[in-house]
This record gives structure tokens, C-alpha cells and sequence, in this order.
């Protein structure tokens, strides 16, 4: 295969999972607020942001903050772990 090929290939390859990764979102699912509708992930972060930020006020006030290092890496991958839970619990069919 020339070089010419190779390049042909891989664009049609990227094509290929473009689509693909577009066609998921044909049918996002909404929650209607007012009037508005809002995808549902986004109160699944919202809600797994705020318990993530009562576990943090409840683990300083205990002491056991200092014992969850590093946080950077903690409390994002709780909020992650919340957010997804709390999808797959109530927003799934």
C-alpha cells in the first residue's frame, strides 16, 4: 500500500468513528423544568456535586479529610462515581 493509501485509509477511518460517535446523540433523553427541557446528566452532576460537597464539609469536620490524598484526584473521581450511579439508577430504562 502506497503512502497515498495509508493517509485515504485513516481519514476514512476517522470519518467512520465521527459518525458514529454523532449518531449517539440522536435521541438524548430530557427532563422538562418549567418549560424548558434539560438533559439528564446534567442534574445527575448537579446533584453529585452538592453530595460531594456535604462528604467534604462532613469529613473535615471529623478529621478524616487528610486521610484522602491526594484530593484533586478524590473528589472528582467521587463526583464521577455519584454522577453515573445516580444516572444509571434513575434515568435508565
Amino acid at each position: 500500500m502506497s503512502h497515498k493509501g495509508k493517509k485515504t485509509s485513516r481519514w476514512h477511518g476517522g470519518i467512520v468513528l465521527l459518525s458514529l460517535a454523532l449518531s449517539a446523540c440522536s435521541n438524548a433523553s430530557s427532563v422538562p423544568v418549567l418549560g424548558a427541557f434539560f438533559p439528564d446528566w446534567l442534574f445527575c452532576i448537579l446533584g453529585a456535586t452538592l453530595l460531594v460537597l456535604i462528604i467534604n464539609k462532613l469529613l473535615a469536620r471529623l478529621g478524616y479529610s487528610a486521610w484522602l490524598a491526594p484530593p484533586a484526584l478524590f473528589y472528582p473521581m467521587l463526583t464521577a462515581l455519584f454522577a453515573l450511579s445516580a444516572w444509571l439508577l434513575f434515568f435508565q430504562s
